[in-house]
């Protein structure tokens, strides 16, 4: 999978796992860093979706950098790039909004939907997502 997404323009780093099943709608609007994890996520990314290194996209998350200007006659397109920085984690079954970006090591917990930046060491819940406490690295 990591060969056919560099074959169309993703730009992926080393040690990347990505599972079966995950859905990218343009590799060569991706850039994922080293070491990062993607299970059989969907990332609809209209526009850039830069995943940094050390992150996690668990099983049926979603990122989405499109959505639509209903107060527009035409429903104009508008899009927004999503960042995740280093060591991000997004829960099984989260959603990411268009323009969102997750902060160094933030946490956004399974079903979490993330419509506003979250900060860095935050673990988030709910919808829309709220920081609940703060994440403690420990060695």
């Amino acid at each position: 999978m990591v060969f056919l997404l560099r074959l169309f323009g993703a730009k992926i780093g080393k040690q990347v796992r990505i599972k079966p099943g995950i859905h990218i709608k343009y590799p060569w609007k991706l850039v994922i860093g080293d070491y990062s994890w993607l299970a059989d996520c969907y990332i609809e990314n209209l526009d850039m979706v830069n995943i940094g290194t050390n992150c996690c996209i668990s099983q049926q998350a979603v990122l989405i950098t499109g959505n639509h200007n209903y107060t527009k006659v035409g429903f104009d397109l508008l899009t927004s790039p999503i960042l995740l920085e280093e060591g991000v984690w997004i829960g099984a079954s989260a959603k990411v909004c268009p323009g969102v970006t997750l902060h160094s090591h933030a946490v956004l917990t399974m079903g979490s939907v993330a419509s506003k930046k979250l900060e860095a060491f935050g673990i988030y819940q709910g919808n829309p997502a709220t920081k609940v406490k703060d994440r403690v690295i420990s060695s």
